[in-house]
């Protein structure tokens, strides 16, 4: 008898033991629900916290998803674009304006779907794996050639300019704001256009008056010459402004028919060109530093070249000091632009056949470094620099005049224009050490 007392002692001290254990569970739990200390709780009994808690929480999730559902529909009337893609690429949310510039036909948020099967653009599925990599925010801007699924669509789709930003988020997941920049970019080439009709009227009588002025210089008193000689050089230079922008538009309009590619080596060419402008370089006492490890050969227009370097040394003279120095580094570098800043504009011919995409999948590059020891570009002026005629405000530390080839400040655009010819790159920073204008430039080196 005595040995069932036992047991039934033992199982109901197990019994006791386990549903205080159980019970102590219930009561963390139910604080952690409601956010309170355990001794508060106290004054409930065990089923009405935990209800409570149940209500709680049931609120919360409530009142997250009405947060939620507010922040979709101000997506959704967003006079952006935006979509979202899952850790596998998938789409999972896209808003009406992003729909309407991507033309994505025949999705269903229920069944996501791999973005490249919805837009076939490969400049955005890289933008998207690069926010991922890097985990920090990018900005693209590319032509979007929208794919149409009927045959009928054909003439009402056309090619678009799009600018995206995109941001990482939660999980490996991206956000993407799009927008369509279709608009400005016609009434920036409306705006070029009208100034390249102008021109074209302005330069046979501006020229027409530079030759009477030279003509009537040497015919007039003396004392009076002066106003003849400052016409002429007046003149002079909107001939120059007239023909920069010209031949400007005509590089922007039809880039490989400018150029005459020979085998150059490019050092030697830079150096050559530092030569031609010795006296400039003794005025100031500016000495060149060059850095070229190896001599570098590469197929390119050995007058557009020049030009070139011509403009780049020209600024970084005019804005470093008295006995300053000028950097000059040019290296090979053997490089995958999936995996680099680089977004290289090449022409239609140099494209690889892989989707049409705008990238060589690896190639090497020739990177020429300018860097001189002035004080720098402003930091609210760099995106602008190679605009046309972009002068910056007046407290600028270049003063404005980065922009400058014989005055008519478009300098640095016709150099743009003459490196995306080649089907490079060129971008304009503040060198991390010395603070001064670092421009770089990166040119593909083809066979």
């Amino acid at each position: 008898m005595w040995q069932f007392l036992l047991g039934v002692a033992i199982a109901s001290s197990f019994f006791l033991w386990y549903q205080y254990k159980q019970t102590q569970k219930i009561i963390q739990l139910v604080s952690e629900l409601q956010n309170v200390d355990s001794e508060d709780i106290a004054a409930f009994s065990l089923i009405s916290r935990f209800r409570r808690a149940i209500h709680q929480s049931l609120r919360y999730q409530e009142k997250l998803a009405h947060k939620l559902k507010i922040n979709e529909e101000l997506l959704m009337a967003a006079p952006v674009g935006y979509l979202q893609v899952d850790e596998e690429d998938r789409l999972i949310f896209c808003n009406q304006q992003a729909l309407a510039i991507l033309n994505i036909q025949r999705w269903q948020p229920t069944r996501p779907r791999l973005i490249l099967e919805l837009v076939h653009s490969y400049e955005l599925d890289q933008l998207i794996v690069q926010t991922r990599d890097r985990q920090s925010p990018e900005v693209k801007e590319w032509v979007f050639h929208p794919v149409c699924l009927e045959g009928s669509q054909m003439r009402e789709v056309r090619s678009i300019l799009c600018c995206a930003s995109s941001l990482p988020l939660p999980h490996g997941q991206v956000g993407v704001f799009i927008q369509n920049q279709q608009t400005l970019r016609e009434l920036r080439q409306s705006r070029n256009q009208w100034f390249s009709d102008l021109a074209h009227e302005l330069r046979t009588p501006l020229t027409s008056i530079h030759l009477v002025t030279e003509f009537l210089v040497d015919r007039i008193p003396a004392a009076e010459q002066r106003w003849l000689q400052q016409m002429s050089q007046q003149t002079k230079r909107l001939i120059d402004l007239v023909q920069n922008w010209l031949e400007l538009s005509q590089l922007e309009k039809d880039p490989l028919q400018t150029l005459q590619p020979q085998n150059v080596e490019i050092g030697s060419l830079a150096q050559d060109i530092w030569q031609s402008i010795s006296p400039l370089v003794q005025k100031k006492g500016i000495m060149l530093q060059v850095d070229i490890p190896d001599p570098v050969h590469i197929k390119v227009d050995p007058t557009r070249l020049e030009q070139v370097f011509l403009n780049l040394f020209h600024n970084s003279i005019k804005h470093s000091p008295a006995h300053g120095e000028i950097c000059l580094e040019i290296k090979t570098k053997h490089l995958s632009p999936s995996k680099t800043d680089l977004t290289l504009p090449l022409s239609p011919e140099l494209r690889i056949s892989s989707g049409g995409a705008d990238y060589p999948e690896v190639i090497d590059y020739i990177e020429i470094n300018i860097i001189d020891s002035g004080q720098g570009f402003d930091e609210a002026d760099i995106p602008y620099i190679f605009e046309r005629f972009y002068r910056g405000d007046s407290s600028r530390k270049h003063h404005g005049a980065v922009n400058e080839l014989g005055g008519s400040g478009l300098g640095l655009a016709i150099v743009q224009q003459i490196i995306f010819a080649h089907g490079g790159a060129i971008a304009a920073r503040n060198h991390p050490l010395t603070g001064g204008a670092w421009l770089q430039i990166t040119l593909p080196k083809f066979s």
